[in-house]
C-alpha cells in the first residue's frame, strides 16, 4: 500500500506549515470516513415514512381500491362525490390554491363563484336571444365524411381503382378501448395509442372514436397538455373550440364552478396563445351567450397568466369591433389592466368602441363604465385631445353616479399625446 503510506506521511512533511490542531482534524476526518457508512446504513434502516408521504400513499390506495371495486362490480360506483375530505394541510407546498374553482376529487373547494344578481341580469339583457347551434366534434366529422364520399363518388368515374379512405377495423377497436380508459382516468400514464393522435393526418376522426364527451376532467387536462404541445396552432385551435370549450361551459353550467383539472387545462392551453384566443375567448364573445360566471372564471386565467402583447392586442381589437355583450367589457377590462404598451391602432379602436354607444338608448351595465374607466386610467396620456373631448361628450349620454365623475377627473388631468413627436415605430399602421 505505497499510496496509503504517502497520504499518511504527507501531513508530517507539511508539519511546519500546519498547526497541530489542523493535523489532528485532518487525521480524524480520514479515520471517520469508513465508519460513517455503517452508521448511515443503520440510520436508513430505522427511518420511517413521514406523515405527508404516508397520507399520499393511503389516498392513492383508496383510489385504486375504488377503481378495482368498480371494475369487478363489488361496489356501486359513486361519481361526482369526493372520496375523502382533505384539509388544507394535505396539499403540497407547491400546489396552488384555487378559490371558488373546482368540484370533486382531492382538489375540491367548498365555495362557488360569487356573482352579483344585478350584474347577472344586466348582462343577460345584452345576450343573444337566438344563439347559433353548437357544433360538436361529431358534427364536424360527419360533415367531412359525407363530403369525402361525394367527392370520391365524382372522381370514381374518371379514376378507376380509387378507394374511399376508411379506418381499419382494428384501429377503430383500439381507440374504442382507449375511450374506456379515458372515461375512468384519474392519474398515471395514458395509452400510447392516444399519445400518437396529434401525429395522424386524420386526427379529428380518430379523436372522435375516443368520445371526448365521456372523458374525465383529469383526462381532459392530459389531452390538452398533449395536443397543445404537439399540434400546430390552427389544429390546436380546433381542439380548443370543439372539445375543450364545450366541456368547460357545460361544467360551469352544471356545477356553478369549474373543475380544478379543467381550469388547469385552460391554463395549459395558453401554451399557444393565438389558438387560445381564436379557439376559446373570441368564440365565447361572438356567441353572445357568455354568462357572468363564465366570464369571471375564464377572465381569471387572463389575470393569472402571462400573455404576449401582440396576441392580447389582436384580441382587444377583435372584441372592440364585434357586436357588444356584457362579457366583452369584462375581458376588455382585464386585458387593459395588464398595462401593455398598446399600439395606437388598438387604442383608436377601443375609443371608437366606446364612442359607438353615444346613441344607445339602453342602460349600460356597470361593467361597461368600469372598462371605460380602466381605459382612461391606464392610457390617458396616449389619447389625443380630440379623443378626450369625444369621451367627455360621451359621458353626457352614458353616465354613472360615481364612475363618470372619476372618468372626467382622469381626462382633465392627463396630457394628450403629440402625434408630431411620435416616431414611426410607435404607430402601428
Amino acid at each position: 500500500m505505497p499510496k496509503a503510506k504517502k497520504s499518511k506521511g504527507a501531513p508530517e512533511r507539511s508539519g511546519p506549515s500546519l498547526s497541530l490542531a489542523d493535523q489532528i482534524l485532518q487525521g480524524d476526518a480520514l479515520r471517520s470516513s469508513g465508519r460513517q457508512k455503517n452508521r448511515s446504513r443503520a440510520e436508513e434502516e430505522q427511518e420511517y415514512v413521514d406523515e405527508k408521504l404516508s397520507r399520499k400513499i393511503l389516498q392513492q390506495a383508496r383510489i385504486q381500491q375504488e377503481e378495482l371495486q368498480t371494475e369487478f362490480g363489488l361496489a356501486p360506483e359513486t361519481k361526482k362525490q369526493p372520496t375523502t375530505q382533505l384539509g388544507p394541510s394535505t396539499l403540497d407546498d407547491s400546489d396552488e390554491e384555487w378559490p371558488a374553482l373546482g368540484h370533486g376529487g382531492a382538489h375540491e373547494t367548498s365555495g362557488e363563484v360569487n356573482v352579483d344578481p344585478e350584474d347577472e341580469k344586466a348582462i343577460e339583457m345584452f345576450m343573444n336571444k337566438n344563439p347559433p347551434l353548437r357544433r360538436t366534434l361529431a358534427d364536424i366529422i360527419m360533415e367531412k365524411i359525407t363530403e369525402k364520399q361525394t367527392e370520391v363518388g365524382t372522381v370514381m368515374s374518371e379514376m378507376s381503382g380509387h378507394v374511399v379512405p376508411q379506418l381499419d377495423p382494428r384501429v377503430m377497436e383500439v381507440y374504442r378501448g382507449v375511450n374506456k380508459v379515458l372515461s375512468k382516468y384519474r392519474s398515471g400514464k395514458l395509452p400510447k395509442a392516444f399519445k400518437i393522435i396529434p401525429a395522424l393526418s386524420n386526427w379529428e376522426q380518430v379523436l372522435y372514436l375516443t368520445d371526448p364527451e365521456s372523458w374525465t376532467a383529469a383526462a381532459m387536462y392530459q389531452a390538452t397538455r398533449i395536443f397543445s404541445s404537439n399540434l400546430k396552432e390552427r389544429m390546436a385551435q380546433r381542439f380548443y373550440n370543439l372539445v375543450l370549450l364545450p366541456r368547460v361551459r357545460d361544467d360551469i353550467a352544471e356545477y356553478k364552478r369549474l373543475n380544478f383539472h379543467l381550469y388547469s387545462a385552460l391554463k395549459k392551453a395558453l401554451f399557444k396563445p393565438g389558438a387560445w384566443f381564436k379557439g376559446i375567448l373570441l368564440p365565447l364573445c361572438e356567441s353572445g351567450t357568455c354568462t357572468l360566471r363564465e366570464a369571471i372564471i375564464i377572465g381569471s386565467i387572463i389575470t393569472r397568466c402571462s400573455i404576449p402583447v401582440l396576441h392580447s392586442s389582436a384580441a382587444m381589437l377583435k372584441i372592440a369591433e364585434m357586436e357588444y355583450n356584457g362579457a366583452n367589457s369584462i375581458f376588455l377590462r382585464l386585458l387593459l389592466d395588464k398595462k401593455y404598451a398598446l399600439p395606437f391602432r388598438v387604442l383608436d379602436a377601443l375609443v371608437a368602441h366606446f364612442l359607438s354607444f353615444r346613441t344607445d338608448k339602453r342602460t349600460l351595465p356597470v361593467l361597461w363604465h368600469q372598462s371605460l374607466l380602466t381605459l382612461v386610467q391606464r392610457y390617458k396620456s396616449d389619447l389625443t385631445s380630440e379623443q378626450k373631448e369625444a369621451l367627455l361628450e360621451l359621458l353626457r349620454y352614458q353616465t354613472h353616479p360615481q364612475i363618470s365623475a372619476e372618468i372626467r377627473r382622469e381626462l382633465h388631468g392627463a396630457q394628450p399625446r403629440d402625434l408630431e413627436d411620435a416616431t414611426p415605430a410607435m404607430i402601428d399602421d
